[in-house]
């Protein structure tokens, strides 16, 4: 596991936005794994502004997003579709036939899940997973209790998981309790996994992901198990950790 700390939680954006860049100018066809929330709108913002000024292309991109609130369908303004397009895919040449997001509105959720879950095997895997992480530590919507072999499915929500997404909701909005992720065990198959977490409301959950020991009650520490991750951090984030376990430090 690689640590990198930097000054802020903007350098860390920047710094996941250029990886994410050498990805694609390495493999033009490359396939991501990307996740929503608040923590990753930097680095999408600085990946449309790369393809605005010609110095992009995600044509050639397939991506697979980790999961989807369930009952909400691709329209809703506050389903995962919709951020999607509100926050990257309307902004850049990503081929909406090839950016794939579990549907919420699914009549067999279950079924659905197993349909997502094999089109990722399909398409070869995934070459870099991009993931946040929760406060509870957990990753995609794969909640504390979770099992570390667990595949794409229907799971139920966290209490502290709606509390804290719901500011994305209308105050007169009943929020999702259930949805379909990506499991653990997908994740895991990713061939690179790279983590960005900002500040100090994480601190706690990148402690115990990094530290370990490797537990279902730490959904993040399921990561200790894959051979090539990479945790980005702001100093906020990474107030918690020893300097000994840290990689790179600096702006």
């Amino acid at each position: 596991m690689k640590i990198i700390i930097k000054d802020t939680a903007a350098d860390a954006s920047t710094a996941v936005a250029d990886m994410l860049l050498r990805q694609i100018s390495d493999k033009p066809d490359s396939v991501l794994g990307l996740p929503t929330g608040g923590t990753p709108l930097p680095v999408y913002a600085y990946l449309a502004e790369e393809f605005a000024g010609g110095r992009g292309s995600y044509g050639g991109l397939t991506t697979f997003n980790l999961d989807e609130y369930l009952g909400l369908s691709s329209e809703d303004p506050a389903s995962y579709a919709f951020y999607m397009r509100k926050n990257f895919f309307w902004h850049v040449d990503i081929d909406p036939a090839h950016a794939h997001i579990p549907d919420g509105s699914a009549k067999d959720a279950d079924a659905e899940a197993r349909r997502y879950d094999a089109l990722i095997a399909e398409t070869g895997g995934i070459d870099v997973m991009l993931l946040g992480l929760g406060r509870n530590a957990h990753i995609g919507f794969n909640e504390p209790g979770s099992s570390h072999e667990s595949r794409t499915r229907r799971v139920a929500l966290a209490q502290s998981t709606i509390e804290a997404n719901a500011a994305y909701f209308a105050s007169d909005k009943t929020q999702p309790s259930h949805a379909i992720t990506m499991g653990i065990g997908t994740i895991l198959e990713s061939r690179r996994i790279i983590v960005l977490a900002t500040g100090a409301e994480k601190s706690s959950a990148v402690a115990a992901s990094v530290k370990g020991p490797v537990s279902a009650d730490v959904p993040g520490s399921a990561l200790l198990r894959h051979t090539n991750t990479t945790f980005v951090l702001d100093k906020a984030a990474a107030q918690k950790l020893e300097r000994a376990q840290v990689s790179e430090l600096g702006a």
